[in-house]
């Protein structure tokens, strides 16, 4: 990741304008001063912290953004202008990355809720280099790809590829694909697709399939509409086997060793160590009527919250790192930072397997200073605990 080392920063003067980059403010504790940047597209922050011979200033991991030559020309415009002494550093700008913004990636969920209305959808859940997804793609131009992805170059490179190709019916987004699923409209997919996931011998929690994944798979699957697993895991391909049989009305296709029309990297390395590949096919999967007809939650209010002087100044009073942990939810309020616009509240909230990271600007009111998380129960009744500790409902 991108940062360097300086022996002295200069006074820091903002707002602060260059080069399509601008430096809004900052905002502190004792130990960690963040600087909110904004680019054409995106907003995040950069993080300062004191080492042993000065400072070391890189990407708040939990806002980076999805572009690097985006972190790597704010931290270099920052460098020129508010830092002496430059000692280390692991600043490298190339042109490599997809060049303004691109409608193949969705930065928002609203965004990707707009572009699927309407119409038919495969999703594939860790596209990784994309070759399936890109297949798939070309193979049914009618179709929608939805593709999800926690890595950021993975998904700036496979919209690269799709770009190079002239394919318009692809949608990616970076996302636990766990929470993604549980805000899709009941019924509006047709396949899903995981292929070669992380089989999490050890720590079979950390699986994307798991009971709860399932039951998502059920609701958002339209009639007829399938899941397809593609793993070298026995282990896994058994264990997802299980899962599905709690279905009762659900049909099953197996295989094993099976040539696929496309060949992922991993899949040719298995085939190379003569490894097995395992192939599961699951429909006719059925939840309760009224789990289907679920659609979205509702809204964050935060819009509504009003903080009063008293309220605030006793929450930073008060204010501690601290988890609470509901039936099905938790919330971990993480840290806190002062800034003249107000006070900066992180966190780390939802459910407990896909946790969200959020930044929140206290004053008057309350605001997500990025995207605002998904809206699913867990972050939903995270969000209604935090505003009881705001409000001293909780001390």
């Amino acid at each position: 990741m991108p940062n360097f080392k300086a022996k002295k920063l200069k006074a820091l003067t903002f707002p602060f304008h260059k080069d399509g980059v601008r430096f809004l403010y900052k905002a502190e504790n004792e130990k960690v001063m963040l600087i909110l940047t904004q680019c054409p597209d995106e907003s995040f922050f950069l993080q300062i912290k004191r080492d042993e011979n000065g400072w070391l200033i890189k990407a708040d991991k939990h806002s980076r953004p999805s572009k690097m030559d985006y972190l790597q020309g704010a931290l270099q415009l920052f460098m020129e202008n508010f830092c002496e002494g430059v000692y280390f550093s692991a600043l490298a700008l190339k042109n490599k990355a997809l060049a303004g913004p691109t409608s193949l990636i969705a930065r928002d969920f609203q965004t990707l809720l707009k572009r699927v209305e309407g119409r038919k959808i495969f999703i594939e859940i860790g596209f990784g280099s994309g070759r399936h997804l890109l297949f798939q793609a070309r193979e049914n131009p009618e179709i929608l790809m939805l593709g999800i992805e926690i890595y950021t170059p993975a998904l700036t490179q496979v919209a690269k590829l799709a770009r190079a190709q002239n394919l318009e019916n692809i949608i990616l987004i970076q996302s636990d694909a766990r929470l993604l699923l549980s805000v899709l409209e009941a019924n509006s997919v047709a396949k899903i697709f995981l292929h070669f996931p992380v089989p999490w011998e050890d720590k079979p929690h950390r699986r994307v399939v798991s009971g709860a994944f399932c039951k998502e798979c059920a609701r958002v699957l339209e009639a007829g509409g399938s899941f397809e697993l593609r793993t070298d895991s026995l282990e896994y391909f058994d264990f997802s086997l299980r899962e599905f049989l709690k279905f009762e009305q659900a049909c099953f296709g197996l295989k094993k060793n099976q040539n696929s029309s496309i060949a992922s990297k991993y899949e040719e390395r298995w085939r190379r160590q003569e490894r097995d590949i395992y192939d599961l096919s699951v429909w006719n999967l059925s939840v309760e009527e009224e789990r289907k007809k679920e659609g979205l939650l509702g809204e964050f209010d935060l819009e509504k919250w009003h903080l009063s002087e008293e309220e605030l100044g006793k929450f930073c009073e008060k204010f501690r790192n601290q988890s609470f942990k509901g039936e099905d939810y938790f919330l971990h309020l993480e840290s806190l930072y002062k800034s003249e616009r107000g006070v900066v509240l992180k966190l780390a909230f939802g459910s407990f397997n896909s946790p969200e990271h959020s930044y929140l600007l206290l004053n008057e009111g309350v605001s997500f200073i990025f995207k605002p998380p998904f809206k699913t129960r867990e972050n939903l009744r995270a969000l209604a605990k935090l505003k009881e500790i705001l409000t001293g409902v909780i001390s």
